[in-house]
């Protein structure tokens, strides 16, 4: 195949009407998780995929997917990521090879970003859009609202870019928030904390098994509106139709991150995909096909497999957000549990459009906690 240069990993056909998709092709060695890492990626540009085709011979795949968006949308930045997400490769005497890499990547540097302002309505969602933009993840929040209408809001980030060490990054990104903020802004300082200070912040962010098992279930309830059933979800397996792979066919309503849910479970079962097409229609109703083989290159034969796969997918189509309300005296508590991979990472932008829609909503925040709940994973 000879030498695959970045240009060619990845290509970008932008829509040239608006009303129709554009078109994101990645051809690349292939690894298990790999769908998964794009969809992941391409749901953090806030793009939906409303087509998808996949394709490999366990070593080389190709992917296309039709996606919808954003006019605002970066599509240079967001071809540097999709090509930083594909394994890389090598020419020798004409045939390509994986690069091990020789040790585990290093986890990011953790950075406290201090923000003290006046309060208003909807500040929580425009301080998460700019750290968004500036590509700064938020792994933990404190939002605390004094009776004077002063806020201190603690940011655990990370940054995608790796440049937070900088004084240069740490000034943009100030002047990005003081910009979007005005004079609201009192102060913004950002310090990397230490690992005592990341340790305790995972080790103390633990919710209450009262509250993961009895107000944000794993399984699927007896009753749900009816709106959202798990009849409107169909997972069928069939082992009859392909010598070597099994196939899962899907058929459901569509929902934003519909490919991502499907192939983040996927990947923490260790499953792999030798070929798979994704569409959606008019009434947003979708139709999965995907041959399947497990990491021996087999077919997924057991009872017991094929049900707990095909359980997790259902579970995770119904309800990919489990969320609860409860009421606390005179205040309203919301309750949003984002499922993990078992790589650590979570659904992009989760908080991002909690806060935009109870801006929207006109609805007052006045305390926030981002916690770890390993039992969503």
């Amino acid at each position: 195949m000879g030498i695959l240069y970045d240009d060619d990993v990845v290509i970008i056909r932008q829509s040239e009407k608006e009303g129709d998709p554009s078109v994101i092709t990645v051809n690349c060695p292939d690894k298990t998780g790999l769908g998964c890492d794009l969809c992941r990626i391409i749901l953090f540009f806030g793009l939906s995929i409303v087509r998808g085709d996949v394709s490999t011979d366990g070593k080389w795949c190709y992917l296309v997917f039709w996606v919808a968006g954003k006019s605002t949308t970066r599509w240079g930045l967001l071809k540097k990521r999709l090509v930083e997400a594909c394994p890389s490769c090598s020419s020798a005497s004409g045939l390509s090879y994986y690069r091990a890499e020789s040790q585990p990547p290093r986890p990011p540097d953790v950075f406290l970003l201090t923000l003290s302002c006046h309060d208003r309505k909807g500040l929580l969602h425009d301080v998460t859009s700019v750290l968004c933009e500036l590509e700064l993840t938020i792994k933990k929040v404190k939002v605390s609202t004094t009776p004077d209408g002063s806020v201190i809001d603690l940011f655990f980030i990370t940054d995608t870019r790796e440049l937070l060490h900088t004084n240069k990054r740490k000034e943009d990104t100030c002047d990005h928030l003081k910009a979007v903020m005005g004079n609201t802004m009192l102060s913004c300082e950002i310090e990397m904390v230490g690992p005592e200070i990341t340790a305790c912040s995972a080790e103390c962010s633990f919710l209450p098994a009262a509250i993961t098992e009895n107000i944000l279930p794993l399984e699927i309830p007896d009753e749900l509106p009816s709106s959202l059933t798990s009849t409107s979800v169909s997972v069928n397996m069939d082992n009859s139709l392909s010598p070597g792979h099994t196939l899962v066919q899907i058929v459901c309503q569509d929902h934003k991150g519909l490919l991502y849910d499907i192939m983040r479970t996927l990947k923490d079962y260790n499953i792999q995909i030798s070929y798979g097409r994704f569409s959606t229609n008019r009434g947003r109703a979708c139709d999965i096909d995907l041959f399947l083989t497990q990491t021996d290159g087999k077919k997924i034969v057991d009872p017991s497999k094929q049900k707990a796969l095909s359980s997790r997918l259902e579970m995770e189509l119904v309800r990919p957000l489990r969320v609860a309300t409860v009421s606390r005296g005179p205040d309203t508590e919301l309750l949003v549990a984002n499922p993990v991979e078992l790589s650590g990472k979570g659904r992009p932008l989760v908080f991002h459009d909690i806060t935009l829609s109870l801006k929207m909503l006109h609805t007052c925040i006045f305390s926030v906690l981002i916690h770890l709940l390993n039992k969503l994973r």
